[in-house]
């Protein structure tokens, strides 16, 4: 057996397979589109064997983009399940032969209840397709299985068909990066959208702040025992002045003078870089990464009074994962 040829025939079938299923496509699509989108209750998606399994990634891949679904299983509906089907859902059937046994059932319950009917088939005389309100035709010539008899090429089409509905709809909702996230929250991508700087920084008795007008050594012990690497400097109203980091102690070291001698105003960093407790903490990474000489720590202000509020460190946003 070459095992190469052998691959490269069942892409060559499934990428044939989805190109005829293409060039099927017609205002049925549309019209599916547009039913889904106006439903005013849920999808629910079926199929049995390989098709049900395709039909759970579709109904997943619908909820996870902004469409409500869930996945049916022919067998389960059978006993009780096919109450999840109500007035007001939308059902989508999956099957290559359209004569599954199983979904005979479902058809007529769907029919009671006056549930529309959306088939996903490759045969359109077939008894699913008869009992559809819109038929989407997945033309299968042949399966990519040796003997033409594993389902291959027609879930691949089924697959790409949901998935297209699924960003059809996608579309049509607007759906945007900040809702996907809320939907994903514990993904990168939703940490990322999700998490603010308010919600990793240290605050209260964990945010390292000093009075212009304090020691040097109550400065150092401030570093020190809160273990952020700095300190915000703050005046009475408890507005930043500015920071001074455990890099701005050693350089003035290296200067060989008595540290002690001297006001925190001469340590400090006047300017420092800051950011506002609800903005978004990968903001604050950024802020800390991208630039010719990174840091470690922003001050964190209240947009409404620019008092310091808190401290957020690279150690922390790491951690999350961002």
């Amino acid at each position: 057996m070459n095992i190469p040829k052998e691959i490269r025939r069942v892409f060559e079938l499934e990428i044939r397979t989805l190109e005829q299923t293409r060039d099927a496509t017609d205002e049925t699509y549309t019209k599916a589109v547009e039913m889904l989108f106006n439903c005013a209750g849920k999808v629910v998606v079926t199929g049995m064997g390989k098709s049900g399994i395709v039909a759970r990634k579709i109904a997943s891949t619908m909820v996870s983009t902004g469409t409500p679904a869930v996945f049916l299983h022919p067998g389960d509906a059978m006993h009780g399940d096919v109450g999840i089907t109500v007035a007001g859902d939308v059902l989508v059937a999956l099957s290559k032969s359209g004569e599954t046994e199983e979904l005979s059932n479902i058809l007529l319950y769907a029919k009671n209840i006056r549930v529309p009917v959306i088939s996903i088939t490759a045969n359109p005389e077939s008894t699913l397709a008869k009992n559809s309100n819109l038929v989407l035709f997945t033309p299968v010539a042949e399966e990519a299985c040796p003997l033409n008899l594993a389902p291959t090429s027609s879930t691949t089409a089924a697959l790409v068909v949901g998935d297209a509905l699924a960003m059809a709809l996608m579309e049509m909702r607007g759906f945007n990066p900040d809702q996907f996230a809320l939907v994903h929250p514990g993904g990168r991508l939703g940490k990322r959208l999700l998490i603010k700087v308010s919600d990793i920084m240290r605050t209260g008795e964990n945010n390292p702040v000093i009075s212009i007008d304090d020691t040097i050594r109550n400065m150092l012990y401030e570093i020190s025992s809160k273990r952020c690497g700095a300190v915000s400097v703050i005046d009475d109203q408890n507005c930043l002045l500015g920071l001074v980091t455990d890099f701005d102690v050693r350089n003035f070291l290296e200067q060989e003078v008595d540290v002690f001698s001297h006001g925190i105003s001469e340590i400090m960093n006047a300017t420092p870089t800051k950011i506002f407790a609800d903005e978004k903490a990968v903001i604050a990474l950024d802020l800390m990464e991208n630039r010719e000489k990174p840091f470690t720590v922003l001050p964190v202000l209240d947009r409404t009074t620019t008092k310091v509020i808190g401290m957020v460190h690279l150690h922390d946003l790491i951690s999350l994962g961002l």
